[in-house]
């Protein structure tokens, strides 16, 4: 008697331990804590990452802080971890030098970043920069002696800044200023007394003071929306280079009116490889092609192209550790496209045999190593070898280039997200999201088999009760075979109880979701916590597809893809767990616009939340900073094509929606524009619609993934709670006719 209750108690015991586990609540998105920027050490043995956590904000209530710093550890020892920076001000980018024995960091004084280094042997990080303009992105000489670092500079520092522009004139391009042949005018602005009551010339002097004073904003660029706020002039970002010693003086080694992205140092010290527009001499908003071009060290201020075509961006160029190899990335610079790899011999700063790898996906993140040679007697192998990640199929991979024969292998799983990775010789030390931890430390072989979890970072996570995606496929349409996945509620409660079902779409369009996207974790956790089944799908136009099925919704934002989310959302609708009459959708960005197009031509949801949306394809075009799609996947409003404008335009069927509606926006939000939603809210109060409309002061189009804590959290209780009006198991709501 004594054995089987023993036995019963034993078997029992797993059963009650899952049973005691909690909901994921809306505030455990404060208590995520994301692992990043992992550099490993010259000898492999040791890395440095940063964690980014939420902090409760001390002074104000309810409020948080994003903060991150930057640990160490041992790889070859699990959960040692320490803390190399901590305090208000958040620090990252580390980098290693050379002989391993420091690390440089940016780290934010008086509200501008600055270089830092740390000592690793003993003592505290010292602060290398004090540039006005600030410094990051720092880059150790391959000596140990320098670093090299980009700094943004404004337009009007730029014209009174010798150094960048020794003759203080304005930019080669034209800065488009209607009524003016050239430049001049901006020498003459500031040799003239400002005088409202005197002559023409003071008269514009005055002018020019009030935008000085920001009285006024003169806009003559194309691309003056910002993320945030409009800005009338561009900004340029320069590459520097300063000696690592206390009291050293940063050398510019760029100049004039153009921005460069840095790339790396030649091996042998003497320059460093960066990205720039191709054509200096056309305005950079209107200039799309990107150039790879290789700055001596010296100061001197030269460039030389290294490779460059037209209607082409090139990119993120990489150097093999030997010297003689570049990967690089190149795209059309118009169109709906992904970058393709490209190799090319370098000799110096030049490159002989461009060639691209076949490679049907948006790879990113190229990083050279060397591999062990294959031992006497056995096939010879490469000496080096690139990795590299690309989302793919509902998860970011690793990959493995040999750029011998440009074969490439997929490393890790489609279930999984490599979201940051470094590697050395035989490993690789990486971040992982996955469904049951968003995010943690690994290392792994150079194949990445054996992995080991090198942190505990989110161990609160264990304590919570998860909802696992099942993954399914349907054939659309036009032959293409859609990812889906359903996620049941986390307490499915009593045999035969009914739940609602979610739609819930990603935006882009060519975004891509899975068990590998980490940022919609806590959301979809969430509201399965909450009762909610939730289906969602990468309908044609996702990326991680290849570009075929990325561009399979040219000139068609709408049908089709409607056609793949609803096609979803009908199979999880065949669940027994599933209440038919209680379905709800919502999407942000683009699939904000699709939520809209979808309650227009589909009558099935009980109500519907629109987030941050497009809803006017030709309104899009003036007030968004993405206003590129337009052209780009349909047609500009003023040419023969332009009605295919409004029939992809969920405004032109606003009198057909009749499910009750909930409209988001950020005040603040210029990638899309609020405009797009004050029509919409507006026409369907007008209509006597049931709508509603949150406006989130001060928010961009980035709120749901780094926006303010607070209206992060507010976001996702609206979902919650509108919905529960109308399918809650109190729904009172009722929809209007």
């Amino acid at each position: 008697m004594f054995k089987k209750a023993l036995l019963l108690i034993i078997l029992t015991a797993p059963f009650a331990s899952a049973q005691t586990k909690s909901k994921v609540l809306v505030t455990d998105l404060t208590r995520i804590k994301q692992v990043g920027g992992i550099e490993l050490s010259p000898d492999g043995q040791r890395a440095v990452y940063t964690i980014t956590t939420t902090e409760a904000n001390p002074d104000q209530k309810e409020e948080y802080d994003y903060r991150t710093h930057i640990y160490l550890t041992d790889v070859a020892k699990p959960n040692e971890a320490k803390a190399l920076t901590r305090g208000a001000e958040s620090a990252r980018q580390p980098v290693w030098s050379p002989d391993g024995k420091s690390i440089a960091f940016a780290r934010s004084v008086k509200g501008k970043s600055q270089i830092f280094v740390m000592p690793l042997d003993g003592g505290e990080a010292w602060q290398l920069t004090t540039d006005k303009a600030g410094a990051s992105g720092p880059m150790w000489s391959p000596d140990g002696k320098r670093i090299a670092f980009t700094a943004t500079v404004s337009m009007a520092d730029m014209l009174t800044d010798s150094l960048l522009n020794p003759g203080k004139g304005g930019p080669a391009w034209s800065l488009e200023k209607p009524g003016f042949a050239d430049n001049s005018f901006v020498k003459e602005d500031k040799k003239t007394k400002a005088n409202p009551d005197g002559s023409l010339a003071e008269i514009r002097a005055y002018l020019a003071k009030d935008v000085l004073d920001k009285k006024a904003k003169v806009i003559n660029r194309l691309n003056f929306q910002g993320e945030f706020t409009t800005e009338p002039d561009p900004a340029f970002t320069h590459l520097y280079v300063i000696e690592v010693r206390e009291g050293a003086t940063a050398k510019a080694l760029t100049r004039g009116f153009a921005s460069f992205q840095a790339g790396n140092w030649l091996p042998n010290g003497q320059g460093l490889l960066a990205v720039t527009d191709r054509d200096s001499l056309k305005h950079p908003d209107r200039e799309q092609d990107n150039a790879i071009v290789y700055i001596p060290a010296d100061g001197s201020g030269k460039r030389t192209t290294v490779l460059a075509e037209a209607g082409k961006s090139y990119g993120s160029p990489e150097i093999s550790p030997d010297g003689k190899q570049l990967s690089f990335q190149v795209s059309p610079s118009e169109g709906v496209n992904f970058s393709q790899i490209g190799l090319a011999t370098l000799n110096g700063s030049t490159v002989s045999n461009p060639q691209l790898v076949t490679f049907d996906r948006a790879a990113g993140n190229l990083t050279w190593t060397t591999v062990a040679a294959a031992g006497k007697g056995k096939k010879s192998t490469a000496n080096y070898a690139i990795y590299f990640t690309a989302p793919a199929n509902g998860g970011t991979p690793l990959y493995r280039l040999d750029p011998t024969t440009r074969q490439v292998t997929q490393l890790t799983d489609f279930e999984s997200g490599i979201t940051s990775f470094d590697v050395a010789g035989n490993q690789v030390v990486f971040a992982k999201t996955e469904v049951k931890n968003p995010s943690e430390l690994y290392r792994a072989d150079a194949s990445a088999k054996n992995q080991v979890q090198l942190s505990n970072h989110n161990d609160w996570v264990a304590q919570r009760a998860l909802s696992f995606p099942e993954k399914r496929t349907y054939k659309n349409s036009i032959g293409q075979t859609v990812d889906y996945w359903i996620m049941k509620p986390t307490d499915m409660g009593n045999a035969g109880k009914k739940h609602p079902l979610l739609l819930n779409m990603h935006g882009g369009p060519t975004a891509m979701w899975g068990p590998g996207e980490a940022s919609m974790w806590h959301e979809l956790q969430y509201m399965c916590a909450q009762g909610y089944g939730v289906v969602y799908a990468n309908p044609r136009g996702s990326g991680g597809y290849g570009l075929a099925f990325q561009r399979a919704n040219i000139k068609d934002w709408g049908t089709g893809p409607a056609e793949d989310v609803l096609a979803a959302a009908t199979d999880a609708a065949k669940a027994t767990w599933v209440d038919t009459s209680r379905q709800v959708i919502t999407g942000g960005s683009y699939a904000g616009y699709l939520t809209a197009w979808i309650v227009g031509h589909d009558n099935r949801f009980k109500a519907a939340f629109a987030q941050r949306g497009v809803y006017d394809l030709t309104t899009f075009m003036g007030e968004g900073n993405a206003w590129r799609l337009v052209p780009n996947y349909f047609a500009y409003p003023w040419t023969a094509d332009a009605k295919v404008l409004d029939v992809n335009s969920p405004y032109t069927f606003v009198q057909n929606i009749k499910t009750p509606l909930l409209i988001k926006h950020g005040e603040n939000d210029l990638r899309t524009g609020i405009i797009q939603s004050e029509m919409m809210y507006k026409s369907l109060k007008v209509l006597g619609r049931p709508v509603e409309y949150v406006r989130m002061p001060g928010a961009t189009h980035e709120l749901s993934r780094s926006g303010n804590v607070r209206q992060r959290i507010d976001r996702l209780l609206r979902i919650y709670e509108f919905f529960e009006r109308y399918v809650g198991e109190d729904a009172k709501g009722i929809t209007q006719k």
